[in-house]
């Protein structure tokens, strides 16, 4: 029986593209796809494109609305919302399950220095992200890294993961996966515009961390000087110096308008600094008695 494919972001296009390729348009009846004003490249566009190309059902998920399914079987990825309806719900999810469920778990495991990251595919079940488990894949995380890279990285998991399910769907094969170890589950909480604010007060080594795992696709880690609202896109850790009355978020150094900031422990080197609206480079600053709040 075809499939109904839920899908955003780059790596929803991934899966969109081996399935596609691998067992052709008379497995796909429909695609399902939706924006995402969260970050900057949402890839709505190139999968509705590749679906036009290949003359693939596309319906935008404010029209898809609450319709019934024409399919047995659904596979979701990157989907925010709940679906309803389908016998059959396989879900791909960017953590190595049981830790991480929830929401932007790929940011946390960053964050948190996670030595490996990975994907999970699982069937839905009535709580999020706690069904069986039917395959995984994970890779080795060398810091410092940019998020970018690891979603490159992750989507060619996805793929050979959408490969390995198209597979088993084509061959009949019983869905049926583990349970999961509660005892070691985790959940990674939902992110907004609180959640990506610079704490100064943290180490040089951890902001330079947040700051590679909020970028892009991401809109950045927000931080205000001089009243305006600016996105650290790039950063260095640099050699602490002895300061006798440390105030996070002031800059110490002033070289060609790139400034060095203190953190709670360490320093950090600004490289790309842009105004957070319209994207514009705020880098370079004219006053060293400035501050970062």
């Amino acid at each position: 029986m075809p499939l109904t494919l839920f899908v955003m972001n780059q790596k929803g296009l991934t899966v969109l593209k081996v399935l596609q390729f691998h067992f052709g348009n008379s497995f796909i009846c429909q695609v399902i796809g939706s924006r995402d004003p969260a970050v900057q490249n949402d890839y709505y566009d190139e999968i509705h494109s590749y679906c036009r190309e290949c003359e693939l059902p596309f319906i935008d998920r404010l029209e898809f609305g609450n319709r019934q399914p024409i399919s047995d079987t659904a596979i979701a990825v990157g989907w925010r919302w709940l679906i309803r309806g389908y016998p059959s719900l396989i879900v791909f999810h960017d953590s190595l399950l049981p830790r991480y469920r929830g929401f932007a778990p790929l940011v946390s495991c960053l964050i948190n220095k996670e030595p490996q990251i990975g994907v999970t595919v699982l069937l839905a079940s009535e709580e999020y992200d706690k069904g069986p488990l039917l395959a995984q894949e994970a890779i080795d995380v060398q810091y410092p890294v940019k998020i970018a890279e690891m979603i490159n990285k992750i989507s060619g998991l996805y793929g050979e993961l959408a490969l390995r399910i198209g597979r088993m769907i084509i061959s009949g094969e019983a869905l049926q996966g583990v349970p999961q170890d509660e005892s070691a589950a985790s959940y990674s909480l939902w992110r907004d515009e609180e959640d990506y604010w610079i704490d100064w007060n943290q180490s040089a080594g951890t902001i330079r961390r947040f700051v590679d795992s909020v970028g892009y696709p991401y809109q950045g880690a927000a931080a205000t000087i001089g009243g305006k609202k600016v996105a650290v896109l790039d950063c260095e850790v640099v050699s602490d110096v002895r300061i006798e009355n440390r105030t996070p978020g002031k800059i110490i150094f002033l070289h060609e308008g790139i400034p060095t900031v203190v953190c709670g422990e360490g320093l950090l080197k600004l490289r790309e600094v842009v105004d957070y609206e319209t994207r514009e480079s705020r880098l370079l600053i004219r006053r060293l008695r400035n501050r970062f709040k």
